[in-house]
């Protein structure tokens, strides 16, 4: 049985380790957390050790694998250690604080073969998948454009939150939520050739970050794809859409605050009636289950899981262009 650390014991491990405590071939063997009460806590749960400090795991030579799930300023100096001490790492979105870390831990990867994956669960939504299976059979196209819009209503005391630091995090709404969005349309779509962007905080007290960002992108085939991330939606949503020469795709909802998942899948026939067809996920949110399937699944065939660290580093790259379009007011272009 491979053992696992788990670095922080905050919500995101309330989601993750569930998944863990199902599988009969991994066992849950720290939990780190800077709060001990945290720390012991979940470590009750799972009959795991813990501690307050995270290179205690890191050294121990039975753990295979190490879930970073603590804030974005810490995630390259935990992931690194991890991958140099011949661990496979899991590691929440965004990859980094910055980009200079996360190129670190992408070369880290490379250059200790083992694997890095960024947490996009959004990828394993079962209503994305199906779209992607859609897509990937060209049922839809060549596809035109794309939109995305997703959206939050922010909290009384988002300022004095960790979000909200500037220290810890490297953006705003867009970077914590609407990255979700700018990596669902480059697994689809591919790499993009240039972004347009706008950034404004217009509403809570949390500058130099944004409570609201807007993007449009463009492919290099020449695909357009608008995007909004908002933390002033004052009721939650998630939309993704691509539209193609024969059809689209829309996938709506996530579960709980956002309403049903939702996928809707309709054709371009133009001397017919309006027809599509609408798939309804009812069920609690899988989306965490299927993505550590597919990170130990990478990890026992040693190959490069779905989401991975370069996708990770891409998408942050695609948001830092955004934030440099705002500020110069124009078009920034990406390296091919």
């Amino acid at each position: 049985m491979k053992k696992i650390a788990v670095i922080g014991a905050g919500r995101q491990a309330m989601r993750r380790l569930p998944p863990i405590l199902d599988d009969k071939h991994y066992k849950i063997s720290w939990v780190i957390d800077r709060q001990s009460h945290k720390a012991q806590l979940l470590a009750s749960l799972y009959n795991a050790k813990w501690d307050t400090d995270w290179k205690v795991a890191i050294r121990d030579r039975e753990t295979h694998a190490v879930l970073v799930l603590t804030y974005p300023d810490s995630h390259a100096q935990i992931s690194i250690a991890a991958m140099q001490s011949e661990k496979d790492v899991l590691c929440e979105k965004p990859l980094a604080r910055d980009l200079n870390q996360a190129k670190l831990m992408v070369n880290t990867a490379d250059s200790t073969k083992r694997i890095l994956k960024c947490g996009f669960n959004h990828r394993y939504h079962p209503a994305v998948c199906e779209a992607y299976k859609i897509f990937s059979k060209g049922l839809i196209g060549r596809p035109l454009f794309g939109r995305g819009r997703y959206g939050i209503q922010g909290r009384i005391g988002l300022k004095k939150e960790w979000r909200s630091n500037r220290k810890i995090v490297g953006g705003g709404q867009l970077m914590e939520q609407g990255i979700h969005l700018i990596d669902l349309f480059h697994w689809f779509l591919g790499k993009f050739h240039k972004v347009t962007g706008f950034v404004k905080t217009n509403y809570w007290p949390i500058q130099p970050l944004e409570d609201n960002a807007f993007a449009i992108l463009e492919t290099s085939s020449g695909a357009c794809i608008s995007i909004h991330s908002s933390l002033t939606q004052w009721k939650n949503l998630f939309d993704f859409e691509i539209y193609g020469e024969k059809g689209y795709l829309n996938v709506s909802g996530l579960g709980g605050s956002y309403g049903t998942e939702k996928l809707i899948f309709g054709l371009n026939t133009p001397a017919s009636p309006f027809n599509h067809k609408t798939i309804e996920y009812r069920q609690e949110d899988i989306s965490w289950k299927s993505e550590w399937n597919e990170f130990k699944n990478s990890i026992s065939s040693r190959r490069e899981p779905t989401g991975n660290g370069q996708d990770g580093l891409y998408a942050m790259e695609v948001v830092n262009k955004i934030y440099k379009s705002s500020k110069t007011n124009r078009t920034e272009f990406l390296t091919k």
